[in-house]
């Protein structure tokens, strides 16, 4: 009887498992892709229109990828930061 009792005691109730549900409703971030994706264009119409080759073409379209961090590393060398 003393087994039974112990073993009432250590006996473990699990709950059962709550799944979390996440809605995501957008909204939040379309006119800034919009916004990013003109400004795309606008840097690969600017690095490419005086390209003679096809590799100076596809160097100016991966300047227009990289355009917000060449602009950032420069205002920063301004800065002297």
């Amino acid at each position: 009887m003393a087994d039974e009792n112990d073993s009432a005691k250590h006996e473990v109730h699990s709950e059962p498992e709550k799944k979390m549900v996440v809605k995501h409703k957008g909204g939040s971030s379309g006119i800034v892709g919009a916004a990013y994706f003109m400004a795309f264009i606008g840097a690969a119409v600017y690095y490419i229109q005086g390209t003679t080759t096809f590799g100076a073409g596809f160097i100016g379209f991966l300047k227009a990828i990289v355009w917000p961090a060449m602009l950032i590393f420069d205002l920063l060398k301004y800065l002297h930061m």
